[in-house]
Protein backbone atom coordinates (compact mmCIF):
# COMPACT_ATOMS: atom_id res chain seq x y z
CA UNK A 1 0.00 0.00 0.00
CA UNK A 2 2.76 1.99 0.72
CA UNK A 3 4.42 1.83 -2.39
CA UNK A 4 1.15 2.29 -4.15
CA UNK A 5 0.60 5.50 -2.52
CA UNK A 6 4.19 6.79 -3.42
CA UNK A 7 3.86 5.67 -7.03
CA UNK A 8 0.15 8.08 -6.78
CA UNK A 9 1.97 11.20 -5.20
CA UNK A 10 3.78 11.70 -8.15
CA UNK A 11 0.91 11.23 -11.16
CA UNK A 12 -1.91 13.63 -8.40
CA UNK A 13 1.40 16.46 -9.05
CA UNK A 14 1.85 16.27 -12.45
CA UNK A 15 -1.97 16.41 -12.97
CA UNK A 16 -1.71 19.72 -10.83
CA UNK A 17 0.78 20.95 -12.36
CA UNK A 18 -1.00 20.79 -16.03
CA UNK A 19 -4.02 21.87 -14.34
CA UNK A 20 -2.19 24.76 -12.85
CA UNK A 21 -0.74 25.64 -15.98
CA UNK A 22 -3.50 24.99 -18.17
CA UNK A 23 -6.33 26.27 -16.48
CA UNK A 24 -5.45 30.41 -16.29
CA UNK A 25 -5.50 29.80 -20.48
CA UNK A 26 -9.15 28.09 -20.21
CA UNK A 27 -10.32 31.61 -18.49
CA UNK A 28 -8.31 33.85 -21.21
CA UNK A 29 -9.38 31.44 -24.39
CA UNK A 30 -12.78 33.26 -24.79
CA UNK A 31 -10.70 36.86 -24.83
CA UNK A 32 -7.95 35.96 -26.98
CA UNK A 33 -10.78 34.77 -29.60
CA UNK A 34 -12.08 37.56 -29.42
CA UNK A 35 -8.68 39.71 -29.72
CA UNK A 36 -8.12 37.42 -32.43
CA UNK A 37 -10.96 37.37 -34.73
CA UNK A 38 -12.11 41.24 -34.32
CA UNK A 39 -8.58 42.58 -33.80
CA UNK A 40 -5.38 40.66 -34.84
CA UNK A 41 -6.72 39.36 -38.02
CA UNK A 42 -8.33 42.46 -39.68
CA UNK A 43 -5.00 44.34 -38.60
CA UNK A 44 -3.29 41.77 -40.70
CA UNK A 45 -5.96 41.71 -43.22
CA UNK A 46 -5.58 45.47 -43.71
CA UNK A 47 -1.79 45.66 -44.26
CA UNK A 48 -2.35 42.93 -47.19
CA UNK A 49 -4.89 44.46 -48.19
CA UNK A 50 -2.87 47.96 -48.68
CA UNK A 51 -0.67 46.30 -51.31
CA UNK A 52 -3.48 45.36 -53.38
CA UNK A 53 -6.18 46.76 -55.59
CA UNK A 54 -9.16 45.66 -53.92
CA UNK A 55 -12.65 47.58 -54.04
CA UNK A 56 -16.24 46.38 -52.59
CA UNK A 57 -16.48 43.92 -55.54
CA UNK A 58 -13.50 42.77 -56.75
CA UNK A 59 -10.74 41.38 -54.24
CA UNK A 60 -8.06 42.70 -56.38
CA UNK A 61 -4.60 41.52 -57.41
CA UNK A 62 -0.93 42.70 -55.50
CA UNK A 63 0.03 45.97 -56.94
CA UNK A 64 3.13 46.17 -54.92
CA UNK A 65 3.00 49.96 -53.31
CA UNK A 66 1.26 51.68 -55.71
CA UNK A 67 -1.44 52.62 -53.14
CA UNK A 68 1.38 54.73 -51.69
CA UNK A 69 2.61 56.18 -54.41
CA UNK A 70 -0.72 56.81 -55.32
CA UNK A 71 -1.64 58.44 -51.67
CA UNK A 72 1.59 60.53 -51.57
CA UNK A 73 0.62 62.31 -54.80
CA UNK A 74 -3.30 62.79 -53.68
CA UNK A 75 -3.91 66.20 -51.90
CA UNK A 76 -6.80 65.20 -50.34
CA UNK A 77 -4.36 62.93 -48.03
CA UNK A 78 -2.13 65.78 -47.44
CA UNK A 79 -5.19 67.91 -46.31
CA UNK A 80 -6.55 65.34 -44.75
CA UNK A 81 -3.12 64.63 -42.54
CA UNK A 82 -3.04 68.62 -42.21
CA UNK A 83 -6.28 69.19 -40.74
CA UNK A 84 -5.75 66.12 -38.08
CA UNK A 85 -2.64 67.42 -37.06
CA UNK A 86 -3.90 70.88 -36.53
CA UNK A 87 -6.49 68.83 -34.55
CA UNK A 88 -3.83 67.68 -32.24
CA UNK A 89 -2.45 71.12 -31.58
CA UNK A 90 -5.57 72.72 -31.21
CA UNK A 91 -7.11 70.27 -28.37
CA UNK A 92 -3.90 68.68 -26.70
CA UNK A 93 -3.10 71.71 -25.03
CA UNK A 94 -6.30 72.72 -23.67
CA UNK A 95 -6.75 68.88 -22.41
CA UNK A 96 -3.94 68.86 -20.86
CA UNK A 97 -4.17 72.13 -18.57
CA UNK A 98 -8.16 72.82 -18.23
CA UNK A 99 -9.17 69.64 -16.71
CA UNK A 100 -5.88 69.96 -14.19
CA UNK A 101 -7.81 73.27 -13.30
CA UNK A 102 -10.86 72.16 -12.89
CA UNK A 103 -9.26 69.33 -10.93
CA UNK A 104 -7.93 71.73 -8.54
CA UNK A 105 -11.17 73.26 -7.84
CA UNK A 106 -13.07 70.39 -7.36
CA UNK A 107 -10.70 68.57 -5.37
CA UNK A 108 -11.60 70.39 -1.75
CA UNK A 109 -14.29 68.40 -0.02
CA UNK A 110 -16.56 71.29 0.46
CA UNK A 111 -20.70 71.17 1.07
CA UNK A 112 -22.42 70.27 -2.31
CA UNK A 113 -18.97 70.12 -4.34
CA UNK A 114 -20.09 66.29 -5.54
CA UNK A 115 -22.42 68.33 -7.56
CA UNK A 116 -20.10 70.41 -9.53
CA UNK A 117 -18.02 67.19 -10.23
CA UNK A 118 -20.82 65.77 -11.71
CA UNK A 119 -22.08 68.51 -13.62
CA UNK A 120 -18.42 68.49 -15.13
CA UNK A 121 -18.55 64.91 -16.00
CA UNK A 122 -22.30 64.93 -17.22
CA UNK A 123 -20.61 65.75 -21.08
CA UNK A 124 -18.92 61.95 -20.64
CA UNK A 125 -21.48 60.02 -20.51
CA UNK A 126 -23.54 61.93 -23.03
CA UNK A 127 -22.91 59.95 -27.03
CA UNK A 128 -20.62 62.45 -29.19
CA UNK A 129 -23.04 61.82 -31.61
CA UNK A 130 -25.92 63.57 -29.53
CA UNK A 131 -23.00 66.15 -28.42
CA UNK A 132 -22.14 67.22 -31.88
CA UNK A 133 -26.09 67.52 -32.99
CA UNK A 134 -26.93 69.72 -29.83
CA UNK A 135 -23.37 71.91 -30.58
CA UNK A 136 -24.23 72.17 -34.04
CA UNK A 137 -27.81 73.24 -33.34
CA UNK A 138 -26.12 75.98 -30.79
CA UNK A 139 -22.95 76.71 -33.64
CA UNK A 140 -25.81 76.96 -36.80
CA UNK A 141 -25.83 80.68 -38.58
CA UNK A 142 -29.54 80.86 -36.92
CA UNK A 143 -28.26 79.15 -33.68
CA UNK A 144 -27.83 79.98 -29.97
CA UNK A 145 -24.29 81.10 -29.91
CA UNK A 146 -24.45 83.82 -32.84
CA UNK A 147 -27.87 84.90 -31.75
CA UNK A 148 -26.03 85.86 -28.60
CA UNK A 149 -23.04 87.61 -30.42
CA UNK A 150 -25.62 89.62 -32.69
CA UNK A 151 -27.77 90.45 -29.51
CA UNK A 152 -24.69 91.87 -28.01
CA UNK A 153 -23.58 93.44 -31.19
CA UNK A 154 -20.00 91.97 -31.30
CA UNK A 155 -21.01 90.60 -35.08
CA UNK A 156 -23.10 92.42 -37.61
CA UNK A 157 -23.49 88.96 -39.50
CA UNK A 158 -23.99 85.59 -38.12
CA UNK A 159 -20.19 83.51 -38.02
CA UNK A 160 -19.74 80.01 -40.61
CA UNK A 161 -19.09 78.28 -37.85
CA UNK A 162 -20.11 75.25 -39.98
CA UNK A 163 -19.64 75.78 -43.55
CA UNK A 164 -16.11 76.83 -43.41
CA UNK A 165 -12.74 75.10 -43.23
CA UNK A 166 -10.87 76.72 -40.11
CA UNK A 167 -14.14 77.82 -38.13
CA UNK A 168 -15.48 74.11 -38.88
CA UNK A 169 -12.52 72.61 -37.11
CA UNK A 170 -12.92 74.74 -34.29
CA UNK A 171 -16.38 73.91 -34.06
CA UNK A 172 -15.40 70.48 -34.03
CA UNK A 173 -12.34 71.23 -31.39
CA UNK A 174 -14.93 72.62 -28.75
CA UNK A 175 -17.21 69.78 -28.84
CA UNK A 176 -14.42 67.56 -28.27
CA UNK A 177 -12.62 69.59 -25.42
CA UNK A 178 -16.10 70.18 -24.11
CA UNK A 179 -16.96 65.92 -24.18
CA UNK A 180 -12.96 65.34 -22.55
CA UNK A 181 -12.85 67.96 -20.19
CA UNK A 182 -14.53 65.67 -17.28
CA UNK A 183 -13.20 62.38 -18.33
CA UNK A 184 -9.55 63.96 -17.52
CA UNK A 185 -10.47 65.76 -14.83
CA UNK A 186 -11.33 62.38 -13.12
CA UNK A 187 -7.58 61.60 -13.82
CA UNK A 188 -5.94 64.27 -12.82
CA UNK A 189 -8.33 63.84 -8.99
CA UNK A 190 -6.91 60.49 -8.65
CA UNK A 191 -3.39 61.69 -9.29
CA UNK A 192 -3.68 64.39 -7.00
CA UNK A 193 -4.29 62.32 -4.18
CA UNK A 194 -0.83 61.06 -4.53
CA UNK A 195 1.28 64.12 -4.05
CA UNK A 196 2.22 64.24 -0.76
CA UNK A 197 0.57 66.59 1.35
CA UNK A 198 3.97 67.46 3.47
CA UNK A 199 4.77 68.84 0.43
CA UNK A 200 2.17 71.86 0.23
CA UNK A 201 3.46 71.93 3.87
CA UNK A 202 7.27 72.71 3.41
CA UNK A 203 6.25 75.16 0.49
CA UNK A 204 4.33 76.89 2.94
CA UNK A 205 6.79 77.39 5.58
CA UNK A 206 9.26 78.50 2.89
CA UNK A 207 6.94 81.61 1.90
CA UNK A 208 5.38 80.02 -1.53
CA UNK A 209 2.36 81.46 -2.68
CA UNK A 210 -0.34 79.63 -4.67
CA UNK A 211 1.33 79.50 -8.06
CA UNK A 212 4.84 78.44 -6.74
CA UNK A 213 2.81 75.45 -4.97
CA UNK A 214 1.37 74.77 -7.89
CA UNK A 215 4.58 74.67 -10.57
CA UNK A 216 7.10 73.55 -7.59
CA UNK A 217 4.83 71.30 -6.06
CA UNK A 218 1.91 69.96 -7.81
CA UNK A 219 3.21 69.94 -11.44
CA UNK A 220 6.02 67.39 -10.66
CA UNK A 221 3.98 65.68 -8.40
CA UNK A 222 1.99 64.69 -11.43
CA UNK A 223 4.13 64.58 -14.40
CA UNK A 224 3.63 61.49 -15.76
CA UNK A 225 -0.27 61.60 -15.58
CA UNK A 226 0.03 65.10 -17.63
CA UNK A 227 2.28 62.53 -20.17
CA UNK A 228 -0.35 60.04 -19.95
CA UNK A 229 -3.14 62.61 -21.09
CA UNK A 230 -1.49 64.33 -23.46
CA UNK A 231 -0.91 60.89 -24.96
CA UNK A 232 -4.56 60.03 -24.84
CA UNK A 233 -5.48 63.05 -26.15
CA UNK A 234 -3.18 62.97 -28.90
CA UNK A 235 -4.07 59.78 -30.51
CA UNK A 236 -7.86 60.60 -29.54
CA UNK A 237 -7.45 63.76 -31.57
CA UNK A 238 -5.31 61.97 -34.74
CA UNK A 239 -8.52 60.10 -34.98
CA UNK A 240 -11.46 62.24 -34.88
CA UNK A 241 -13.93 61.88 -37.11
CA UNK A 242 -17.60 62.21 -35.47
CA UNK A 243 -17.23 65.50 -34.42
CA UNK A 244 -16.47 66.73 -38.23
CA UNK A 245 -18.80 63.94 -39.67
CA UNK A 246 -22.01 65.32 -37.57
CA UNK A 247 -21.34 68.69 -37.80
CA UNK A 248 -20.68 68.95 -41.19
CA UNK A 249 -23.41 66.81 -41.82
CA UNK A 250 -20.56 64.42 -43.62
CA UNK A 251 -19.56 67.18 -46.47
CA UNK A 252 -16.07 67.85 -44.61
CA UNK A 253 -16.78 71.39 -45.18
CA UNK A 254 -17.03 73.32 -48.87
CA UNK A 255 -15.01 70.68 -51.03
CA UNK A 256 -14.45 68.40 -48.26
CA UNK A 257 -11.34 70.83 -47.16
CA UNK A 258 -12.31 70.15 -43.57
CA UNK A 259 -11.76 66.18 -43.68
CA UNK A 260 -10.16 64.06 -41.25
CA UNK A 261 -7.80 61.56 -42.05
CA UNK A 262 -10.82 58.47 -40.42
CA UNK A 263 -13.22 60.60 -42.65
CA UNK A 264 -10.58 60.17 -45.90
CA UNK A 265 -10.65 56.21 -45.37
CA UNK A 266 -14.45 56.06 -44.49
CA UNK A 267 -15.18 58.01 -47.54
CA UNK A 268 -12.52 55.65 -49.87
CA UNK A 269 -13.16 52.43 -48.33
CA UNK A 270 -17.46 52.69 -48.34
CA UNK A 271 -19.71 52.68 -51.04
CA UNK A 272 -20.18 50.13 -54.30
CA UNK A 273 -17.02 52.15 -55.75
CA UNK A 274 -14.97 51.46 -52.69
CA UNK A 275 -11.62 51.31 -53.10
CA UNK A 276 -10.60 49.17 -50.14
CA UNK A 277 -7.18 48.76 -51.14
CA UNK A 278 -6.28 52.47 -51.03
CA UNK A 279 -8.48 52.65 -47.69
CA UNK A 280 -6.19 50.36 -46.40
CA UNK A 281 -3.37 51.78 -47.43
CA UNK A 282 -3.80 54.94 -45.68
CA UNK A 283 -5.04 52.76 -42.82
CA UNK A 284 -1.88 51.43 -42.37
CA UNK A 285 -0.07 55.01 -42.57
CA UNK A 286 -2.10 56.47 -40.19
CA UNK A 287 -1.32 53.41 -37.73
CA UNK A 288 2.52 53.88 -38.41
CA UNK A 289 1.96 57.64 -37.27
CA UNK A 290 0.19 57.46 -34.55
CA UNK A 291 2.25 54.79 -33.12
CA UNK A 292 5.14 57.33 -33.74
CA UNK A 293 3.03 60.31 -31.94
CA UNK A 294 2.56 57.83 -29.20
CA UNK A 295 6.15 57.16 -28.63
CA UNK A 296 6.98 60.87 -29.23
CA UNK A 297 4.36 62.02 -26.26
CA UNK A 298 5.64 59.55 -23.98
CA UNK A 299 9.20 59.84 -24.38
CA UNK A 300 8.01 63.75 -22.88
CA UNK A 301 8.02 62.21 -19.47
CA UNK A 302 11.90 61.10 -19.30
CA UNK A 303 13.81 63.53 -21.17
CA UNK A 304 16.74 63.16 -19.04
CA UNK A 305 16.86 59.02 -20.20
CA UNK A 306 15.79 60.03 -24.40
CA UNK A 307 18.94 62.27 -24.09
CA UNK A 308 21.16 59.70 -22.31
CA UNK A 309 20.20 56.99 -24.71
Amino acid sequence: MAKEAAAVRPRKKKALKRHATATPWLFLLLGLLIVVVFTVYPFFQTIALSFTNATRLNSGQFNGIDNFVKMWNDPRFWTALVNSSLYIVGVVIPLVFLPLLLALLVQKRVPGIAIFRTAYYLPVITSMVAASVMWGWMLDSRGLVNQVLQTLQIIAAPLPFLTTRWLLLLSAMIVTIWKGLGFYMVIYLAALTNVPADLYEAASLDGAGAWRKFWSVTVPGIRSTMVLVAALVATAAFKVFTEIYVLSDNSAGPGGKAISMVMLIQREGTGLDGRIGYASAISVVMFILTIGLMIATLRMQNPKDSRNG
